[in-house]
């Protein structure tokens, strides 16, 4: 796969199913929240939705670097199945972990003395948490299938999995909508846990011929597979990354429960935060790219750093259009189904994050050279400086300056990634 130059049409070409992949993720999120914004109690319901799918992120956290991981250590039939073995223990946890969230008194004590939510918001958030319990293994096995492919340069493949993900997202959606007897938010989060699991299906039979050539290629010599521990120590920085990157969103939360118009705040943040995620996945497609395609002596990286710094300035450039321009009251209003109030209100936050998704892509790039170099520790400490960054600035803005909730947690996210990127600089000089 590395044989030929690395132009920028090659990296083009092997970044497109991933980035199709990663925006077809994206829509299913203003998908949702238009369909639940267009049901009963759209404000309840879409808090609702937002808080429980925050919660859900955060548990199944620690599987998500598990694609870049498959994609970088996938190399043989010892590495597969030591991966393949730490992915299921990994998801076995992590499942544990969001029963025992579900607990009354365990939720209770979250949604209602930490995050102070409304009574009406708690109980739709506890029913759309527990909808969502498969979410954690099913990612990690799709996650953990999809870095397998993308390591043996099947990208497509990836595609075809997120295509049987939104098919069997909007069936569900369409299907119980019709029946009209669940609240908004425990559609969403129905259609959501449908749609994964039909494609972690997806995924693991797309990869079977990939499985088979695996496991019939044995390693080149003893240290060409990392043992258990040594796997160990490789992903824990990259799964204490993850957790602290999705817990900061039941922190933004909690401050945004306790501010100035906090129950509008709760209503468009999803919503908000769809829009923006659509941008921004593309940056995110970028980081396996970068790992699958370096080099074993990183010979592709000026190429590669050239196409992180120009799809950096497309993506930025996206949505600062839609922002800036009358198109933000066509999105807000007419695609994602907002009332008016609402609509204006969402228009300060979404300018103020409107060039998080080419900082985004840059921390992509960032973040892979990290992989690639086994310094994964780097990453960590770039997420611990954005986690901080991000509670030191909604504390001063909502504590201090009783500032609007929404407006508090887009200026702190936007200042947070901007600390995170700041301190992986360094990798984006050749070495």
């Amino acid at each position: 796969m590395h044989d030929q130059p690395l132009t920028q049409g090659r990296i083009f070409r092997f970044w497109l199913p991933l980035a199709a992949t990663w925006l077809m993720m994206a829509v299913e999120g203003p998908f949702l929240a238009a369909v639940i914004a267009r049901l009963a109690e759209p404000t309840y319901n879409l808090a609702a939705y937002g808080v429980a799918f925050s919660l859900a992120l955060v548990i199944e956290a620690p599987v998500i670097m598990i694609m870049s991981a498959a994609t970088a250590l996938a190399r043989n039939r010892l590495s597969y199945i030591r991966l393949r073995n730490f992915t299921h223990a990994l998801n076995f946890v992590m499942t544990l972990v969001m029963v025992l969230a579900l607990l009354p008194p365990v939720f209770s004590w979250v949604a209602q003395d930490v995050m102070g939510l409304p009574d009406d918001v708690a109980y739709r958030t506890h029913i759309a948490l527990l909808i969502l319990l498969p979410w954690p293994g099913t990612i990690g096995i799709r996650r953990f299938y999809q870095g397998v492919l993308i390591r043996h340069g099947l990208t497509r493949r990836v595609a075809y999995g997120t295509v049987v993900r939104l098919v069997t997202m909007t069936a569900t959606a369409a299907l119980l909508v019709r029946d009209g007897r669940l609240e908004g938010a425990w559609v969403g989060a129905a259609a959501l846990s449908a749609g994964v699991t039909l494609e972690a299906i997806a995924s693991r039979l797309m990869a079977h011929s990939t499985i088979h050539l695996l496991l019939h290629t044995e390693a080149e010599g003893p240290g060409s597979v990392m043992s258990y521990s040594q796997l160990t120590r490789f992903y824990y920085p990259l799964a204490l990354t993850t957790l602290l990157s999705l817990g900061i969103h039941p922190v933004v939360t909690f401050f945004v429960g306790n501010s100035r118009a906090s129950l509008e705040s709760l209503a468009v943040l999803p919503v908000i935060g769809s829009l923006v995620f659509i941008f921004r996945s593309l940056g995110l497609a970028y980081q396996e790219v970068v790992i699958a395609l370096i080099g074993t002596d990183h010979q592709g990286y000026p190429a590669l750093r050239r196409f992180a710094y120009l799809l950096a300035i497309a993506v930025a450039a996206g949505l600062c259009l839609i922002a800036w321009t009358p198109l933000a009251g066509v999105w807000f209003r007419v695609v994602s189904g907002l009332p008016e109030e609402l609509a204006r209100f969402a228009l300060t936050p979404t300018r103020t994050l409107a060039i998080i998704p080419g900082l985004t892509a840059l921390l992509s790039f960032q973040r892979a050279i990290m992989v690639v170099r086994n310094t994964t520790n780097g990453i960590t400490w770039a997420t611990i400086i954005e986690v901080v960054g991000v509670v030191a600035v909604l504390w001063i803005a909502i504590s201090r300056f009783d500032a609007i909730g929404a407006v508090a947690a887009a200026a702190a996210l936007l200042l947070g990634r901007i600390g995170a990127n700041l301190f992986l600089v360094p990798a984006l000089k050749v070495r």
